[in-house]
C-alpha cells in the first residue's frame, strides 16, 4: 500500500540579520542606507511596494536582541515571544518599504524620511535618529517581505492609474510609478514640505506629477485630511476606471479613500490604500479604533 507523501516543510520566517553597506542623502530629509549580509542570498521582490519590519538595537547594543524562530516558521510564537522581551532590550521596530533591490551586488536600500530638524532631538524617533548616524557595519533586523501578509499591487490593472503619498511613502510610489506598464496613463499627488524633497521617478509610464508643498507637521488631523480632499476634489480625473494606490498619514488616506469611492464612484476594490503612520503617535503605541477599522477593510478588499 502507497505511503502518503510527507508533509511539505514549512517555510522559514523571513527573519534577516542585516549590516550598513553604505548611506548617503538623497534629498536634504531623505537617507538612503544600503543593507547587505549573507541572509539575503536567494533574496527576491515579488512586486512594487515590498514591505519590510526593521528591528533597531536599542542603546548600548551592537545589534538588536531576537528571539531564534521555531523549527515550524510559526511567526504569531516568535511575535509573542519578540513582545515579551524586556522593555530596555527589545529592539524597536518600525515599518518600511524596499526601495530597491541589486541581487548581483547582494544588497537592498532602504530610504528613511529624517523627522525633525537634526539640531536636537525634537521631532524625532528611534528610526530617525539611527538612520542619521548609520555608519557601514551598523547591525539591524529584517522581517519580510512576507507573502503571507502582503497585499499585491498592481499599477496596470486600471484603465488609468492615480497616487497619493506623502513625504514618508515616496519611496513606496517610487517603487509603484517604476511598475507601471509603458504608456500607463498615471497622476500622481505629492505632498512634501519643499520643492527639494521631490525625487525624480523614473517610469515607462505616462506619469503627471502634481506635488503639493505644505507644512506636514500640523496637529490638526481633521482639517489636514480636508486639505488634501479638497486639493483633489478641485481636480478633474481622467475618463475610465482607475487603479488607486494611497500612502501616506493614516487619517488622511482613510479621508481620501472615502472621498474616492464615496463622491468620485470609483470601486473601493480598486483601491489599495495603507496608513503608514499616525500623527503624534508610534508603531509602539496601541492601535487606534480607526487603526482596526482601515486593517478590517484592508482585510476585506483582499
Amino acid at each position: 500500500m502507497p505511503q502518503p507523501a510527507p508533509a511539505p516543510e514549512p517555510p522559514p520566517l523571513p527573519l534577516r540579520r542585516l549590516r550598513v553597506v553604505a548611506a548617503r542623502r538623497v534629498t536634504p530629509r531623505m537617507q538612503r542606507v544600503t543593507f547587505g549580509g549573507a541572509s539575503l542570498d536567494g533574496f527576491v521582490l515579488a512586486g512594487p511596494d515590498q514591505q519590510v519590519k526593521l528591528f533597531f538595537p536599542q542603546p548600548g547594543q551592537a545589534e538588536p536582541v531576537l528571539p531564534v524562530p521555531d523549527p515550524d516558521g510559526d511567526v504569531m510564537r516568535w511575535y509573542g515571544a519578540y513582545s515579551a522581551l524586556p522593555e530596555a532590550e527589545r529592539p524597536w521596530m518600525r515599518s518600511y518599504t524596499v526601495r530597491a533591490h541589486d541581487p548581483a551586488a547582494g544588497t537592498i536600500d532602504i530610504d528613511f524620511f529624517l523627522h525633525g530638524n537634526g539640531d536636537d532631538s525634537a521631532g524625532e524617533g528611534p528610526a530617525t535618529r539611527w538612520a542619521r548616524s548609520a555608519r557601514p557595519g551598523d547591525a539591524v533586523g529584517m522581517f519580510g517581505p512576507s507573502a503571507a501578509f502582503a497585499m499585491p499591487v498592481d499599477p496596470g490593472a486600471g484603465d488609468w492609474t492615480l497616487l497619493y503619498a506623502d513625504a514618508c511613502a515616496l519611496p513606496a510610489l517610487a517603487t509603484v510609478v517604476a511598475a507601471l506598464p509603458p504608456g500607463q496613463r498615471a497622476v500622481a499627488y505629492v505632498r512634501l514640505s519643499d520643492p527639494a524633497e521631490l525625487q525624480p521617478l523614473p517610469t515607462a509610464g505616462d506619469l503627471t506629477v502634481r506635488p503639493r508643498y505644505d507644512d506636514t507637521s500640523a496637529v490638526d488631523t481633521s482639517a489636514d485630511a480636508a486639505s488634501a480632499v479638497d486639493a483633489l476634489r478641485a481636480d478633474p480625473l481622467p475618463d475610465g476606471r482607475p487603479y488607486v494606490w494611497l500612502a501616506g498619514e493614516a487619517s488622511t488616506v482613510r479621508a481620501l479613500r472615502r472621498h474616492l469611492v464615496e463622491e468620485r464612484g470609483v470601486d473601493r476594490r480598486s483601491v489599495h490604500f495603507a496608513g503608514y503612520w499616525r500623527r503624534r503617535l508610534t508603531q509602539d503605541d496601541a492601535p487606534t479604533p480607526e487603526d482596526l477599522a482601515e486593517a478590517r477593510e484592508r482585510l476585506a478588499a483582499g
